[in-house]
């Protein structure tokens, strides 16, 4: 008997891909806020360290993005059990975190 191929249902594929692109428009505003922060706020070391972890963030957002679609893609097509979440999910959470408190400090200090 051979090995038929068969497309995957179209409604994973299209949920993969929503999934995808959730993280590439939160990759996008990651970039926005650091480039923003660099360019509109008074320059200090706190305000350029905030725009760098939130250009960072925004990367880190883009790769692992596309990291688990490849993955989730695959396991759709071959029919193998979904991937689990990888340590990207801890550092892109990490990295959210250190900008939200380098953002606090700058606007106490600011202040």
């Amino acid at each position: 008997m051979e090995n038929q191929h068969r497309e995957p249902d179209i409604r994973f594929s299209l949920a993969n891909e929503r999934t995808f692109l959730a993280w590439v428009r939160t990759a996008i505003g990651l970039v926005a806020a650091g480039v923003a922060i660099f360019h509109l706020v008074d320059e200090s070391a706190m305000t350029t360290i905030l725009a760098l972890l939130l250009l960072a963030a925004g990367a880190l957002a883009a790769f692992a993005g596309y990291s688990h679609f490849r993955r989730a893609d695959q396991a759709i097509r071959t029919g193998e059990p979904m991937p689990t979440r990888g340590p990207l999910i801890v550092v892109m959470t990490g990295a959210v975190l250190l900008a939200a408190v380098a953002g606090v400090i700058s606007v106490v200090v600011g202040a």
